[in-house]
């Protein structure tokens, strides 16, 4: 069985790809990144962390160009939600070329603004293949404990510049039928190829 693991250079992510490689998944590692916004440290950071936990590809996306599109063109509270979406939009096209069964997230509810159950519940109705959170009640104490008993603690700390472009106030509880209405003024079709011809494996 193949999983794609939507991997950032952080903490939960590697966690959740060790926890279903456990149960049997090849992973291969999608990493979206967000230069000129963030350095390539969170790059080289998370290439270091699929290596550790054992993944069979690592996939490198450009992605900065399509949140500078949503700053731009979309309501700015609703910015999390939307490049969420994007992500998932184009693991979902990597998965079908890969023959991926399964998409990995390091979600886990009420982290950040992004991943209340209202907001994952939309960010998921963006495909149609199914999205793994393994790490979804955990506490960030639990997965910290896990990231230094499995070796990938060290790598993942330091500075993270997700949080870069969004909004001081993001939407909690949105409504899919608002972030479609947002969604329409962005050319998502031509967003979603750009990014893939420009995929770095």
């Amino acid at each position: 069985m193949k999983a794609i693991l939507l991997l950032s250079g952080g903490i939960d992510s590697p966690v959740a790809g060790w926890m279903m490689k456990r149960k049997g998944y090849e992973l291969i590692a999608v990493h979206f990144s967000g230069e000129p916004f963030v350095k390539k440290a969170t790059e080289d950071k998370a290439r270091m962390l699929a290596a550790k936990i054992g993944c069979r590809k690592f996939i490198v996306i450009p992605f900065g160009f399509i949140q500078a599109e949503v700053v731009t063109k979309c309501r700015h509270r609703y910015y999390y939600i939307i490049i969420k979406r994007f992500m998932l939009r184009i693991a979902e096209r990597l998965a079908q070329e890969e023959g991926a069964s399964a998409i990995i997230k390091g979600d886990s509810i009420g982290q950040v603004g992004s991943q209340t159950i209202p907001n994952m519940s939309v960010i998921s109705k963006a495909i149609s293949m199914r999205v793994s959170r393994p790490l979804l009640c955990f506490d960030k104490d639990e997965t910290i404990a896990l990231a230094r008993k499995i070796g990938t603690y060290e790598l993942s700390i330091g500075p993270e510049m997700c949080s870069v472009l969004g909004p001081k106030h993001p939407a909690t509880k949105a409504r899919l039928d608002i972030i479609e209405r947002e969604e329409s003024n962005l050319d998502g079709e031509t967003l979603i190829a750009e990014a893939l011809r420009q995929r770095m494996d």
